[in-house]
């Protein structure tokens, strides 16, 4: 199966670490969901904050390393380094009939990793 637009879509806002592709790629009621937020963070403009950070605070040293992918959805797997400590992760995509991400999903190991990212993103987000 050939990549789908959406994947290849975040791919080239995650290598450019350009979030101002975001505007056209998410849809109006998307959902992020992360374990260093609790509860989902709906909405285009909140998905925008948190991965605009995240391209910050992961973009330099991000690699994804395995993808699979079907009609509308996505697992992408990554790795990232954090002040030493290597974070190994998924993010989970879902997109709807007009390519738009409805859903993105990030899970992320080990603890100590999630804990950096955690101490980092909010840094990003909140000063």
């Amino acid at each position: 199966m050939e990549m789908p637009a959406p994947v290849a879509a975040w791919h080239a806002i995650a290598e450019s670490r350009d979030p101002a592709g975001l505007a056209d790629l998410l849809a109006d009621d998307v959902a992020f969901r992360s374990p260093a937020v609790h509860g989902d963070q709906a909405g285009k403009e909140l998905t925008t904050a948190y991965l605009s950070a995240a391209i910050v605070v992961l973009g330099p040293t991000l690699t994804y390393k395995r993808q699979w992918y079907t009609d509308r959805n996505a697992v992408l797997e990554f790795e990232a380094e954090l002040d030493g400590l290597t974070v190994h992760g998924i993010d989970m995509l879902q997109w709807n009939d007009e390519g738009k991400l409805t859903e993105f999903t990030v899970m992320v190991r080990p603890i100590r990793g999630l804990e950096k990212l955690i101490e980092k993103m909010a840094a990003q987000l909140f000063g």
